[in-house]
């Protein structure tokens, strides 16, 4: 191979520059997170977070949701099942307990979960170890309780969540006090649930009708579209769900919005292990562009809600 042209370095003598002193920056020292001395209150450690990004936001949203709740306006919550299988439910029934949280929105799978958490304590198998010799989903005391009071509810004319709420607690089951729908139906707290068809274990069962899950589910949908409606000056939290629950709160805003209600001031979030359209667009930015304030937080739920939850109840000034 022949060597080509030499080419000759750029020359840099000649760069204009200015004073550092004198140029805008978007970064300084009055801006810097502060250290955390041992035994700080929750106060103190929001205090103490930078101002830059999400350390600004943070705070704000905290404080935006505690106004929420002092004005006495709705705080909805939708989520997937994640929140339920890394521990969080004691949280949320904190919440619910004090009027804080007025409604929660899930996917099918999040029942399934809860009421395997009502009946036995635990949930969640190892489905590489099941999967392959079909067994995958087929715990019958699942599929009975959960179909049953979906095929129950349907008949009564009553929406998923009231139906498999109504049926854990009339079950006494051993955990229900750890169950999202069993003390939502206690406190009598909208709970709604939102399938996709085939998604869930429950739908593989013999006991599983078709025309029952979609009449309750679509009764759902109709009951979170009330809460929705009535949603300006409150709140929305999306917690782990990236697509379903973001997809089912566009189109509930919409049909609202379409029936002449005013739904254009109001405070949504996310929380999510990483950014994803669906959720940034449809639960943070289409909804809040007429007013309000939209919010993205990532991070692991088992560190970011407990953070969120403690830096409100602190915030409100709630004493355990």
């Amino acid at each position: 191979m022949r060597p080509g042209k030499m080419v000759e370095p750029l020359d840099f003598s000649g760069l204009h520059t200015y004073s550092l002193h004198g140029r805008p920056s978007k970064v300084n020292v009055d801006n810097f997170a502060r250290p955390i001395p041992a035994g700080s209150t929750v106060r103190a450690l929001l205090d103490s977070l930078p101002d830059q990004l999400l350390g600004r936001d943070f705070p704000e949203l905290v404080q935006r949701l505690a106004a929420v709740h002092r004005r006495g306006r709705p705080l909805l919550v939708g989520m997937g099942a994640h929140v339920i299988k890394v521990g969080l439910n004691p949280l949320l029934i904190d919440l619910m307990e004090r009027s804080i949280i007025t409604g929660i929105a899930m996917n099918g799978a999040c029942i399934i979960h809860d009421a395997e958490i009502a009946m036995a304590g635990f949930t969640s198998e190892e489905v590489g170890n099941v999967l392959g010799d079909g067994a995958f989903g087929a715990a019958r005391e699942t599929g009975e309780v959960l179909n049953g009071a979906i095929n129950q509810g349907a008949r009564d004319g009553m929406g998923m969540g009231a139906a498999v709420g109504a049926a854990l607690v009339a079950g006494k089951f051993p955990h229900n006090d750890k169950s999202l729908l069993a003390t939502a139906s206690r406190l009598g707290i909208p709970v709604t649930v939102h399938v996709a068809m085939g998604t869930d274990i429950i739908h593989i069962h013999p006991s599983a009708s078709g025309e029952a899950i979609g009449a309750t589910s679509h009764l759902d949908f109709r009951i979170f579209c009330t809460q929705v409606a009535n949603l300006q000056y409150g709140a929305y939290l999306n917690i782990g769900s990236a697509v379903l629950l973001p997809e089912v709160f566009l189109k509930a805003l919409t049909v609202v919005r379409n029936l002449g209600h005013q739904v254009d001031d109001f405070t949504t979030a996310n929380f999510d292990f990483m950014k994803q359209y669906r959720s940034l667009t449809n639960v943070v930015n289409r909804p809040t562009a007429k007013g309000g304030r939209g919010y993205h937080v990532t991070g692991h739920h088992e560190l970011m809600i407990p953070l969120l939850v403690a830096c409100l109840l602190d915030e409100l000034g709630v004493v355990a």
